[in-house]
């Protein structure tokens, strides 16, 4: 088991909620943090509306979607995060936005044990954690969308993270959350997205070149690869910014021309269709 009960989420919009729901679904007290107060009453719709959801389907009781509200906090003052065990920035995926996160976090969180990680899923761990006079229990636990359905977890420690941290975080993920983690080194893309990005990327220039339609290359992966999901569907339930952003940061890691955000993407997340949290991207929601 682990000693971790008290957790704060910073961010809470489609990761962050799924995160927070996830902890508190567990049987953790959770704090949830928003820049200002509309963002944190969207939040909280989001998540009052998937645990409801959870209930309807079977998923979870009535009871027990009570009892995980009640576990729930909101606020927008990240100074309130003082007691907490655990801290996971789930932010947009920008560095200097979490750099500074992860500095302020460094001063409010007071207990001298606590865990700083990032939900990150490209921005190399160790430029958070030296940003941190704790560079020693700072990693990264990456969730995946959605996070309450997603069984994986990727633990990313950095150069810097210490076993103790390290085995907290295992602990917390597998014996708590009932997840199944995967160590990944501090790499750009980390295990997942390193072989996923390349594979979404290639489909939106396939796609870009008019080799086939929309239709026909995620039909072609669905029905003949048995993916689940086609990769321009995947691409959209992401988001084609987010998207940019990772493979920005393994362009810039690797220089290999397959991490090369295509033209059409740029052009794309430039015109505000990102997928399916703006209603439009390569299809319509």
């Amino acid at each position: 088991m682990t000693d971790i009960e008290r957790v704060g989420v910073v961010g809470c919009g489609q990761m962050g909620a799924g995160i927070a729901e996830v902890c508190a679904r567990s049987g953790l007290d959770v704090m949830v943090a928003e820049t200002t107060g509309e963002a944190l009453e969207i939040g909280r719709t989001r998540l009052t509306n998937s645990l409801g959801k959870a209930a309807e389907r079977g998923k979870i009781t009535e009871e027990q979607r009570d009892a995980t509200l009640d576990r729930l906090s909101f606020t927008t003052d990240l100074g309130e995060f003082s007691d907490r065990d655990l801290v996971i920035e789930a932010v947009v995926e920008n560095e200097q936005i979490k750099t500074e996160i992860f500095q302020v976090l460094d001063q409010v969180v007071t207990r001298p044990d606590a865990i700083l990680a990032s939900n990150t899923s490209s921005i190399p761990l160790v430029k958070l954690a030296v940003a941190t006079s704790r560079p020693d229990q700072v990693i990264g636990i990456h969730f995946f969308n959605p996070a309450p359905v997603q069984a994986l977890v990727e633990l990313i420690p950095a150069l810097t993270t210490g076993d103790e941290t390290i085995k907290r975080s295992e602990a917390l993920v597998g014996d708590i959350l009932g997840k199944h983690a995967i160590r990944a080194q501090d790499r750009a893309g980390f295990v997942v997205n390193a072989l996923l990005i390349p594979y979404l990327l290639s489909a939106i220039r396939m796609f870009e070149s008019g080799i086939a339609s929309r239709e026909d290359i995620d039909n072609g992966m669905e029905l003949g690869c048995a993916h689940p999901m086609g990769p321009l569907k995947l691409s959209d339930l992401i988001g084609l910014d987010t998207i940019v952003a990772i493979a920005e940061s393994m362009y810039e890691e690797y220089k290999e021309p397959l991490y090369a955000a295509p033209p059409l993407l740029l052009r794309m997340v430039d015109a505000g269709r990102m997928g399916r949290k703006t209603g439009s991207g390569f299809y319509s929601y």
